[in-house]
């Protein structure tokens, strides 16, 4: 492809090279765009398959960690964005702290046990 200075052409010639120019793009548009389809709609298959194959993986139930002390049915389990109650309290100068769900204490014999059952495992490590 020559290069040409188009400040030294003609109208007429500008013109004619416009005229040409559109032929040509008039000519590959259309058979570009058939391509790209043509990739797209693979790629979509393709796609679809995959996700219809592959299941997703399971998580483990994340269970709530802080716990609203004015309407105790509102948790969190410290994932993500705070709730507005959360906020709200923060700002009113508590900690998280003050909200955490405290775990059920073992009692007697049953908490004896679950240290027993530890104490091997400290003094091997």
């Amino acid at each position: 492809m020559k290069l040409t200075n188009f400040e030294l052409m003609s109208i007429d010639e500008l013109w004619a090279l416009h005229l040409e120019i559109d032929a040509v793009l008039t000519r590959k548009i259309p058979a570009k765009t058939n391509q790209l389809d043509q990739r797209l709609r693979l790629l979509e298959s393709g796609a679809s398959e995959a996700k219809i194959g592959r299941k997703r993986r399971p998580y483990p139930r994340v269970l709530p960690k802080y716990r609203n002390p004015d309407k105790p049915s509102e948790t969190w389990a410290g994932r993500g964005k705070q709730p507005r109650w959360v906020t709200a309290q923060l700002r009113s100068g508590k900690t998280l702290e003050d909200f955490q769900i405290r775990p059920k204490r073992l009692i007697g014999k049953s908490r004896m046990r679950s240290h027993r059952k530890l104490k091997p495992a400290l003094m091997a490590a």
